[in-house]
This record gives C-alpha cells, sequence and structure tokens, in this order.
C-alpha cells in the first residue's frame, strides 16, 4: 500500500512538471512581446482533478475517475478507470438505462382489482383481491395514493365487501433482502422489501412519546394506516435535557419491528420513519383500512395470498379494475432525484423480460446480456440488486460513463438525463455546488455510503463542451462531508473548464 501511495504522488508531481515543461517550451518559442505563457489547459486539468484527490480526509482512499467529451469523442482524464468500485447508488444509473431498454420508457406497471363473488345490491359477496406486478410508485413520489382503487371499488356500485382484502403478490418471487444488504438497514427506509405490491414506497412512521418519569418505558405508536404492523418497544425514557436517540431493528429472523433508544422525559414525541416489513399485508392492511374510512364496510381482515393456500384463490376471478402506473420516465425522475432504493429494484427486475418469471437472477441475466450488447465487459461490473445498498456491487468507472454516453440525447429530450439531480437545484444535489460553475449546470446521480461516495453523470464546461464523468472513492480516511468536497471540487473544475 505505501508503494501505492509513493507511485500516485511521483504520478501527480510528474503531472505537474509536464506542465510547467510545456510552459516553459511555449515561453521559450514565443515571440519576445508575448506577456503571458500559459501551460496546456488539459494538462493543467488533469493536474488539478488529480490535486483534488488528495485533499485533506480522502488522501488514503481508493479514487476512480474518467472524464470523457461526448463532443470530440475523447478522453480528457482518467484514474484507475477499469478498476471495480463499491459504487452505492450510482448503480441506479445502470437499472434505469437498462429498464428502459427493455420495456421502454412508457411502460406502466398494472395493478388489478378482482372480486371472488357477485356483487349485489351493492354487497359483494366473497373477498377482493389486489393483483400485483411490481409497482413501486402506488402512493409514493409522483404514483397515485390508492384513491383511483377505491374510486372503481365504489364506481362498481359495492358499499360493503362481505369477505377478505387479499394481496396477491405472486407475479414475482417473494418480497426478502438483496444479496448482502446490511441488516441494520431493514428497519430504515432505505432498506424497505420490494415486492409485486408497494404502497406508500413501503414505509411508514412509528412516534415515540416519552415516559411519566426516568425509567419508565416510552410509548410508540404507528400511523392509522399501519396499524398492525408488530412492533417490539425498547425504549426507555430518561432525564429531562438529555440527548433522545431512537432507531428501528428489523432483526433476522423476527417479524415484529423493534424500536430502541432512549427519549427525555418531558421532552416532545419523536417521529421515526421505518420500513413496513411485509409490503403485500402492508398494502392490503392499508387498503382495507382505507376502504373502511370511505364508508365501504368490510367483514374479513387483510391476508397475504401466501398466508391462505391454494384454496383461497378463486379458479375464475371477476376483474373489476385495472390500474395503470405512470411511465418509466415519469418514475424515473423521483428514482434518480431522490435516489429511491424501493424504485431501483423494481426498475432493474424489468431486465428479466416480459416472457420470463422474473426473479432477482432473470434480471440480473437481462442486464448483463444488455450491458455486454452495449460493449461493456462482464468482468468490468459485479452488480446484485437494482439499488446499490449492497456492499457486494462494484463496477468500473469506464463502464459507467459507458452507460452515459449511451444515455445521452443531444438534443436535451432524454427522460435520463432529465432524471438526474442537478447541481444546486434539486434531489441529492440541491445542497451542493451552490454559487459555483456547477451549480444548474451539473447533472448527476450520487452514491452514498458508509466510507464511499461517488458521483457520476453529466456537465457542459464553459466553451459549451459536453462531457460524460464518473468519479469514484472508496476508503477513505475522512467524514462524508470531506469525499463530497473533494468530488465537487473536481466537477467544478469541469464546468469552468475552456480549452482556450
Amino acid at each position: 500500500m505505501q508503494h501505492a501511495d509513493t507511485a500516485f504522488r511521483f504520478w501527480i508531481a510528474a503531472s505537474v512538471f509536464c506542465i510547467l515543461h510545456s510552459a516553459l517550451l511555449a515561453c521559450a518559442s514565443a515571440p519576445a512581446r508575448a506577456p503571458v505563457c500559459r501551460p496546456d489547459p488539459l494538462l493543467q486539468l488533469r493536474a488539478d482533478i488529480a490535486a483534488s484527490t488528495q485533499r485533506p480526509g480522502v488522501t488514503r482512499g481508493s479514487w476512480g475517475v474518467v472524464v470523457d467529451s461526448l463532443d470530440r469523442r475523447d478522453r480528457l482524464f482518467e484514474l484507475n478507470s477499469k478498476t471495480l468500485f463499491v459504487p452505492a447508488s450510482v448503480a441506479k444509473l445502470v437499472s434505469v438505462a437498462t429498464a428502459a431498454d427493455a420495456v421502454g420508457w412508457d411502460y406502466r406497471f398494472e395493478t388489478t382489482l378482482v372480486a371472488t363473488g357477485s356483487v349485489s345490491q351493492g354487497i359483494l359477496s366473497g373477498d377482493l383481491i389486489v393483483v400485483g406486478s411490481g409497482d413501486p410508485s402506488l402512493g409514493g413520489r409522483g404514483g397515485d395514493d390508492l384513491s383511483t382503487l377505491i374510486a372503481a371499488v365504489k364506481d362498481a356500485g359495492i358499499v360493503r365487501i362481505e369477505g377478505r382484502i387479499i394481496g396477491d403478490d405472486n407475479a414475482l418471487e417473494e418480497p426478502r433482502p438483496q444479496l448482502s444488504w446490511a441488516w441494520d438497514d431493514l428497519g430504515y427506509t432505505t432498506g424497505a422489501l420490494f415486492g409485486a405490491l408497494n404502497l406508500a414506497e413501503n414505509r411508514t412512521v412509528a412516534f415515540v412519546v416519552p415516559g411519566p418519569g426516568p425509567g419508565e418505558p416510552a410509548t410508540v405508536t404507528l400511523e392509522a394506516r399501519a396499524v398492525g404492523r408488530p412492533i417490539i418497544n425498547r425504549v426507555v425514557t430518561t432525564e429531562a435535557g438529555t440527548t433522545s436517540f431512537v432507531w428501528p431493528e428489523q432483526r433476522p429472523g423476527e417479524a415484529a419491528l423493534t424500536i430502541a433508544g432512549t427519549i427525555a422525559a418531558g421532552g416532545q414525541a419523536i417521529p421515526l420513519a421505518i420500513s413496513t416489513g411485509n409490503p403485500t399485508l402492508w398494502f392490503v392492511t392499508a387498503f382495507r383500512n382505507r376502504l373502511i374510512d370511505e364508508g365501504i364496510t368490510v367483514s374479513g381482515e387483510a391476508a397475504d395470498v401466501d398466508d391462505l393456500g391454494a384454496s383461497a384463490m378463486p379458479t375464475h376471478p371477476t376483474p373489476l379494475f385495472k390500474y395503470q402506473s405512470p411511465t418509466i420516465a415519469e418514475i424515473s425522475r423521483p428514482l434518480l432525484k431522490d435516489s429511491i432504493n424501493l424504485y431501483g429494484e423494481a426498475l432493474m427486475r424489468l431486465n428479466a423480460g416480459r416472457r420470463q418469471f422474473p426473479t432477482n437472477d432473470a434480471a440480473l441475466e437481462g442486464l448483463r446480456q444488455r450491458l455486454t450488447s452495449w460493449g461493456i465487459p462482464e468482468g468490468s461490473y459485479q452488480l446484485v440488486d437494482g439499488s446499490g445498498l449492497s456492499r457486494r456491487d462494484a463496477i468500473s468507472p469506464e463502464a459507467i460513463v459507458v452507460v452515459l454516453q449511451r444515455m445521452f440525447d443531444p438534443s436535451g429530450s432524454s427522460p435520463f438525463v432529465n432524471a438526474l439531480p442537478i447541481a444546486g437545484v434539486d434531489g441529492s444535489l440541491a445542497a451542493r455546488m451552490k454559487g459555483t460553475a456547477a451549480a444548474g449546470n451539473v447533472r448527476a446521480k450520487t452514491g452514498t455510503m458508509s466510507n464511499i461516495r461517488s458521483l457520476a453523470g453529466y456537465v457542459t464546461t464553459r466553451d459549451g463542451e459536453r462531457l460524460a464523468f464518473a468519479i469514484m472513492v472508496n476508503n477513505f480516511e475522512g467524514t462524508g462531508a470531506d469525499a463530497n468536497a473533494a468530488i465537487d471540487a473536481i466537477a467544478v473544475r469541469l464546468a469552468e473548464f475552456t480549452r482556450r
């Protein structure tokens, strides 16, 4: 490792030497009246990028950087371009690009309501079944909030359901954590499981209220539509004025969610965003509660079809309504701007194609075939999920830039490019690079995990030249803010670059 550090520092020094040498040669050959001799702009850019990778807090990190000109089709900079790095959420770029290639930007998920019995005088004599296909957007950012499904039940003339609300999630394999997801992510909304039925991004809120005095247990309640989610309360009340800290734990092998920590006596209730556990049961429970709130009586309980057995499903159900989601182009905007893991998993699954049962493995095989057809070698990536939450994910900066090149549309109408966060404006880049040449200019996807930061996307230089770039740093020694500052310095430098 010491040898590698020494070699890299030598490379930086050599780059600076080349700049100075070029400047001296230019000065030596310049006319006597020439007032200024400047180093080659491209050599200066390369030295500045290299220097940014040696800023405080990131000198021990592993860096990978590729910058390509989309207009000139040449490479401005590369560092460890073929090395595999953990990308974090930059992996979502691959999920969106390959999903759009697999099914098209206009693809819509479908959610269907079917009845197991007849409707007479406003009474459904049987169960109401919701059949999902993997729509991640219902009740989420950019999606319907169940109002359309409720309206469809009313339009069918139903005022009473003499049966259960059943969730049919058999269009996909059972919801489960993806390969090598950290168990302590699963209680948080970032680790929410994806399934055939999803609602409100499979996230809800628990409210933690302090007990009457120190040493007493706190009270934990759920928002109304989540009532029924099993909770284990391990939050203890502490002395007034102490720091409160609570967190969720979805422990392996437990259906219940543990909420642990401490809360100060006399303090305000703490809202805690949590994952909902079984997405199918969460969907039908919330749907049943909403039906009742809207004045529709439901005599039976909410149920996951997998808990009922094959006999629960009718042979000839009666279709009532088919809901279609927003298009993939529309879903991609919150997916990339806000980096929603659930959406990434849903879109990656579309790589399985229309004729094959969409397991995660089948989707990854479809993804592999697409990347191969785009000229990306198999050895340049190892992706195991669609969100980038797994630390088993690895990809080279060069592979990411190839994806960016393929998805770029010179006309500016690309749904892919338009879905990316804009520096200083929105999404995960809203607070970054403000007041610089990159603000309102850089469109890029962020990647964030502990000791991992990445940024990949597009920037226009001062000359109007359009660039694609991928910047990744793993295993840095400082804070995440240190790494973001170094990455942002590179992006800003690209925005300022001129070849003149």
